[in-house]
């Protein structure tokens, strides 16, 4: 038995590692957007999915970048998801054509709000849990549902404790 905490069954991602794997999300979907193989627009789901979705729109050169602003954590549980900010109606429509990104899928409540108002779009992750896999069309890395993630812009630089003594 340990002491730990729930969360701290961690899986700690650097600059470098989400900029990789958000790359690595970019090549997955390159060519495979409805208009000849490209993408309309990207939608970022803040905010954990602006860091993606900017490599992403980067490397497949889409100038067309929105966001939408889905609200479903308290701190560090999770509540009732809720639409805080849409992107462009005009733009949006059903969905076709749009590739919209966040950072991760936990229990996939934020991407089945989105969906429901988006039913044609493409949903990607850079991170999914098993719970939440259902509801994204493309991911590139499937963590534990009990893992916490940790993201580089929720972290600072800190001494830790050793696990076991002091010396």
């Amino acid at each position: 038995m340990t002491d730990r905490l729930p969360h701290e069954k961690g899986f700690h991602i650097s600059w470098d590692q989400i900029h990789r794997d958000s790359r690595a999300l970019a090549w997955r979907l390159d060519g495979h957007g409805p208009d000849d193989g490209g993408w309309k627009a990207v939608v970022a789901i803040t905010r954990g999915g602006m860091a993606p979705a900017m490599i992403v729109s980067r490397e497949l050169d889409i100038r067309t970048v929105d966001t939408i602003s889905v609200k479903s954590y308290d701190h560090q549980s999770q509540a009732e998801a809720k639409v805080l900010k849409s992107p462009d109606a005009e733009l949006m429509g059903d969905g076709s054509g749009i590739l919209i990104v966040d950072d991760l899928v936990d229990s996939g409540k934020t991407l089945e709000l989105v969906r429901l108002l988006y039913p044609k779009a493409h949903f990607a992750t850079v991170y999914a849990k098993p719970k939440g896999r259902p509801m994204v069309d493309t991911f590139i890395t499937e963590v534990s549902q009990d893992t916490w993630i940790f993201f580089p812009w929720d972290m600072a630089l800190q001494y830790v404790e050793p696990y076991r003594g002091r010396d």
